[in-house]
């Protein structure tokens, strides 16, 4: 099997290698105003969001209550209970910031394209997808601050926490408001241009994760971090994707999903949305020097999970199609 290297994920590296030997415009002092162009790209990123969301189809994905339920309960309560636990066990601030960055992406939304798009090609249940991952998104919105504010309050006394809510209403949840109310005038210009927004997003993306890295590579954060560090991030994703998948298998299971709606439940409930992650951390974390670290686990989780879904993804593919062609060719005795 071949696997094709992810663009994006390859254009996310050379931004933090741009970050590291070029750090000076990222910062705050920069002439270059990317504060301002990324804090008006985020506005827009969830205007179009909302702008694409469907009302009607939302509410017609409203009847498979179990599979929503479970989808949402893995996404902001499961993954978060995995992390949580091990809090007490951080002694000194440099654990403290790893395990808060483990725990922001616990608490994060699934993905909305690529979790429908793998639902597809796996051959889920993929009206179902759509809702969940759009859905998902909109929680995010409220839900993962909440999760996340507590415990910022360890060293960061100092921090506006009313400012933190200003801004995350002024650019997410007012635009994608404004968005859904604009939907049935807008909402199929959005859908027709939706390659091309997708580009916005991610060009958007790259720019928070510029200035992100480039703080924390000029303020010197990142020499706490060792590769053995990164080594445990990694080991710490897949044990937090094979667990959730895993506890999301037996639930479905014993809820007896059919076979499309245990594809759609795997895919969108162990699923991590770096866009609204590396939005909501530029909210959450614009005053602290671990931005770059904050996002670290982000990232390599991204880049795992569009590994081993594509794989498990592609499983699924050739099952179906094997159970397609059964379906199509009953035995049958041929006379040689």
């Amino acid at each position: 099997m071949r696997f094709r290297t992810d663009p994006f994920v390859l254009a996310l590296i050379l931004c933090v290698i741009t970050a590291y030997f070029f750090p000076e415009p990222g910062i705050g002092e920069s002439w270059f105003p990317i504060k301002t162009i990324s804090s008006i790209g985020i506005s827009l990123i969830f205007f179009f969001y909302g702008l694409k969301l469907s009302p009607d189809k939302l509410k017609k994905g409203l009847n498979n209550w179990k599979l929503h339920l479970v989808v949402q309960l893995s996404t902001f309560v499961l993954f978060p209970l995995l992390v949580l636990p091990f809090y007490p066990f951080m002694q000194s601030a440099e654990q403290h910031t790893l395990w808060l960055a483990v725990f922001f992406l616990a608490s994060l939304p699934s993905t909305v394209s690529s979790s429908v798009v793998m639902v597809s090609m796996a051959g889920g249940n993929i009206p179902a997808a759509i809702f969940n991952a759009s859905l998902s998104g909109m929680i995010g919105i409220l839900v993962t601050p909440l999760w996340i504010t507590p415990f910022l309050e360890k060293g960061t006394a100092d921090l506006d926490f009313t400012h933190i809510y200003m801004q995350l209403a002024f650019e997410v949840i007012i635009p994608v408001v404004l968005g859904i109310l604009l939907q049935p005038l807008g909402g199929k210009a959005a859908n027709r241009y939706s390659r091309q927004l997708s580009l916005f997003d991610k060009a958007i993306i790259l720019l928070i994760v510029y200035k992100s890295f480039a703080g924390s590579f000029y303020s010197g954060i990142f020499r706490q971090i060792q590769w053995g560090d990164i080594a445990l991030l990694i080991l710490i994703s897949l044990f937090l994707f094979f667990v959730a998948f895993g506890i999301i298998y037996l639930f479905s299971k014993w809820l007896r999903f059919n076979r499309e709606d245990r594809i759609t439940a795997f895919f969108c409930g162990s699923k991590k949305s770096l866009v609204h992650g590396t939005v909501m951390s530029k909210v959450l974390f614009s005053k602290l020097s671990i931005a770059g670290i904050v996002l670290l686990p982000l990232m390599l989780y991204h880049g795992l999970q569009i590994l081993l879904v594509s794989i498990i993804a592609s499983r699924f593919s050739r099952e179906t199609l094997i159970q397609d062609q059964q379906k199509d060719s009953p035995d049958q005795t041929h006379d040689v």
